[in-house]
């Protein structure tokens, strides 16, 4: 067999391998020393400068948005939601960053911001919001995290761990499949693991700083106890809906207090001004009006996560029923049959959703696994190529081309993606990376 030219790797290479980045770091730039606290003025220990804001947001966020079904097709709803956010940035600490406001399709209840701006709300917490001013203060509130640098100063105390270190191999155990048992980790594919989880002192100051930018804007200060009213209420009865919420928002009474002392004394001025309920109502009419269909779905969710198959399959059968053309509710539902090993089920359910929306990559990808379940290899070859030009960078997309191509007898261009899937992961260590390496092995294209 003819060796692939300057991609020959020894064992060292592969155990070695997963090291490597680590090792690149400081020739990244990651350490930058000191920097002006934007919101206080004072220095503060800053080890990740605002290009690699911006650069780590671009990384993460179309990973996380596409874990979360993509951002909505309602037009006019997220042009609503986009200039809500906008009529704030002029009022923000750091109005030159490029925020860009979007609105995506889960149902679980959150809202979340990526260092370089990049902000987004549920479906699913829209619905728990009752007029602007709230949507305004859930919007200030994730300005506020961008604002103050927290994921930032998380990255430079070392409490989180750096995407420029795991990659995307951290999405590997997530987003696995084949090698037997991967139609079990489909039930949370990707949800939340981009995202950033806060102090407690991050949820205050981010408060803060929301109340104070939703009062600046033209807001009744009462919309942000609304949201804080909500957020409580929601922590006390902790439903499966919300568990994503608070595990990255931490949620506490004294936030809630803290927001009535803020509206009830320094912002009381507001009180005159609008909520702006009516108008809510009616850009969210169309979303509304899907209520409960998205019902069904938050608890087809918990049936998943319960491993409960059977009642999830029951409840996205109704949702079904009530919206068909949901393209959330189709790439569920062939998740589910996925898991179920109902695989021609499945792939009929991830081809309407890729008819949907066929710029989404998840509908793209329940399909190429059940043409690999299907022993249709080519077919879930073309899946996950389309994966990776919807979504690229993803190297369990590129370690599935490699699969589908071996399992149809194209051994050296299955060759050439394992061993891109292995220099993309670093050579670090996982089922995968050592069923790709065994391959090559077999196939003497490694020493």
């Amino acid at each position: 067999m003819k060796q692939i030219k300057n991609t020959e790797m020894t064992r060292r290479d592969f155990l070695q391998g997963c090291t490597a980045t680590a090792l690149t770091l400081a020739g990244a730039g990651l350490f930058q020393g000191c920097a002006i606290d934007p919101i206080t003025g004072k220095k503060q220990l800053m080890l990740m400068s605002r290009d690699q804001e911006i650069s780590i947001d671009r990384q993460q966020s179309p990973f996380q948005f596409s874990s979360d079904y993509g951002v909505t097709q309602d037009k006019e709803l997220n042009r609503y939601v986009s200039g809500v956010g906008r009529s704030m940035v002029p009022r923000v600490h750091r109005p030159d960053m490029p925020y860009n406001f979007q609105v995506v399709n889960a149902t679980y209840i959150n809202a979340y911001a990526f260092p370089g701006g990049s902000i987004a709300v549920t479906r699913g917490i829209l619905l728990e919001l009752d007029n602007e001013a709230e949507l305004a203060s859930l919007l200030g509130h994730e300005l506020g995290h961008v604002n103050a640098r927290h994921s930032a100063e998380q990255q430079s105390k070392g409490q989180i761990s750096s995407i420029l270190v795991a990659g995307l191999s951290a999405a590997v155990e997530t987003q696995g499949a084949g090698l037997g048992d991967w139609a079990q980790k489909l039930g949370g594919l990707g949800q939340g693991l981009f995202l950033s989880k806060y102090s407690r002192d991050n949820e205050r100051e981010a408060d803060a700083l929301g109340h104070q930018y939703i009062a600046q804007s033209g807001y009744n200060s009462k919309g942000f106890t609304g949201l804080m009213e909500m957020l409580n209420e929601k922590n006390t009865t902790k439903p499966s809906s919300t568990q994503m919420l608070f595990a990255t928002h931490p949620m506490s009474r004294e936030r809630l207090d803290a927001a009535r002392d803020r509206d009830n004394g320094i912002y009381r001025d507001t009180h005159s001004l609008s909520l702006y309920h009516d108008r809510y109502m009616d850009h969210t009419a169309n979303l509304r009006s899907m209520k409960t269909m998205i019902v069904k779905l938050q608890q087809a969710d918990k049936f998943l996560a319960k491993e409960q198959y059977d009642q999830a399959e029951g409840a996205l059968m109704a949702a079904l029923r009530l919206k068909d053309n949901d393209y959330t509710a189709q790439v569920m539902t062939a998740k589910c049959m996925l898991i179920k090993e109902k695989h021609q089920n499945a792939a009929y359910h991830a081809g309407l959703a890729k008819q949907l929306s066929p710029q989404e990559n998840q509908g793209h990808y329940i399909s190429g696994l059940s043409n690999l379940a299907l022993k249709k290899p080519m077919q879930a070859y073309n899946d996950f190529s389309a994966c990776s030009r919807l979504l690229p960078g993803n190297p369990q997309t590129t370690f599935y081309q490699g699969y589908a191509l071996d399992m149809a007898g194209e051994k050296q261009r299955a060759a050439q993606a394992y061993q891109a899937y292995l220099k993309q992961i670093n050579y670090a260590s996982n089922k995968y990376s050592q069923h790709a390496y065994k391959r090559l092995k077999a196939w003497n294209y490694v020493d």
